[in-house]
């Protein structure tokens, strides 16, 4: 007689839990935490832009 081992799906286990956390999401609080997180992005773009820039220019100016 042949035995079957039951197989478990886990993308079906993960859809699942996706489907519970999504449903429980406040949307209005990610659309304030996904700002934040644009604007805090751009600030740090231009603070790593202006450090890197002043970083060359301090170092050519050393070379000469």
């Amino acid at each position: 007689m042949k035995t079957n081992e039951a197989v478990t799906d886990s993308t079906s286990q993960n859809f699942l839990t996706g489907a519970i956390l999504f449903a429980n999401l406040d949307y209005s609080g990610l659309a304030d935490y996904a700002l934040k997180a644009v604007v805090g992005g751009a600030i740090w773009m231009t603070f790593k832009l202006a450090g890197d820039y002043f970083s060359n220019r301090i170092k050519k100016r050393s070379e000469k």
